[in-house]
């Protein structure tokens, strides 16, 4: 018998995978994780008890740092929103959905901007810049930013989102070519296609874990990952030296007299597409209650 900690890579038909220095041992949670309704997720840290002739035992996770609902996984330091400059065209809305629940969940989000052979991209990428964001320009035809990337997934758990088509594959096999994924099924790195059971796992890339997440290009923002209206402007990173400074404290920042945020946006400090983002985002939840969640 030894007790070990490690990372859950995966879970599936109540087994869970657990990697410690590259290899991989195969759990049961104990039975007290179910009688207090708390589920082991991807991205969990465990300590787990390695039995001699029985099943290996996850007996503590370890606290969390964020969950996520959907997809259910713990612990993702980093969220790289991934936006092409066409083909599709880069929707901000999108973007900056992906950026506030990344935000309201301590993750920090990066904007990669992919297919930058293909147009112009400069500015969607001050967008972004402006907003104190690393913003990461890449071409999978000349290479340009996979370095970088590199370095940003290094020892770091993180999950790629964003539209159908930007290019996620292409920037993955980049930055790292043994993964060799087609276009459109990253999935099937994993052993796995299309059709079979859809589960979440993460896998090695550059001394750091991707989460490969079926479902992960439109985070659900509406029904799982709920902001409140009062949460909302701290979701926007360059909101925050404006806020509490307006001259009404019940300031909803999107059309008040004396709103320092909207004077900051007409002042050039605040970019004005952040802005119209955040008044749609804030119509979409304003009515929302915290006992509905």
């Amino acid at each position: 018998m030894q007790q070990l900690e490690g990372t859950i890579i995966k879970g599936i038909g109540g087994f869970y995978y657990i990697e410690v220095a590259d290899v991989v041992y195969e759990c049961k949670a104990r039975g007290i994780f179910r009688k207090n309704k708390i589920s082991p997720l991807p991205g969990d840290r465990v300590k787990f008890t390695v039995n001699d002739g029985a099943e290996n035992t996850i007996d503590e996770i370890f606290p969390r740092r964020n969950v996520l609902v959907r997809p259910p996984i713990a612990n993702i330091d980093r969220l790289f929103v991934v936006t092409s400059v066409c083909e599709p065209k880069p929707n901000t809305l999108v973007i900056d959905k992906l950026i506030a629940i990344a935000e309201k969940n301590d993750i920090e989000p990066v904007v990669v901007i992919t297919k930058t052979d293909l147009g112009d991209y400069l500015e969607l990428e001050e967008i972004y810049r402006m907003a104190g964001y690393e913003t990461v320009v890449t071409s999978a035809e000349t290479g340009e930013g996979a370095e970088r990337i590199k370095e940003l997934i290094e020892g770091h758990i993180s999950a790629f989102a964003g539209n159908t088509g930007v290019g996620k594959s292409s920037l993955l096999n980049s930055v790292d070519k043994t993964l060799s994924l087609q276009t459109g099924e990253i999935s099937d790195k994993l052993g796995r296609g299309r059709h079979t059971t859809r589960h979440i796992e993460l896998f090695k890339v550059c001394g750091g874990y991707i989460a490969d997440t079926p479902g992960f290009s439109s985070i659900d923002f509406q029904n799982a990952e709920k902001i409140l209206k009062d949460e909302l402007p701290f979701c926007f990173k360059e909101f925050e030296e404006y806020l509490g400074t307006c001259k009404f404290s019940t300031c909803s920042h999107t059309q008040d007299k004396g709103c320092k945020i909207i004077e900051a946006v007409n002042d050039g400090k605040i970019h004005p597409s952040r802005h119209e983002n955040y008044i749609t985002m804030y119509n979409e939840v304003k009515d929302l209650k915290e006992w509905e969640l």
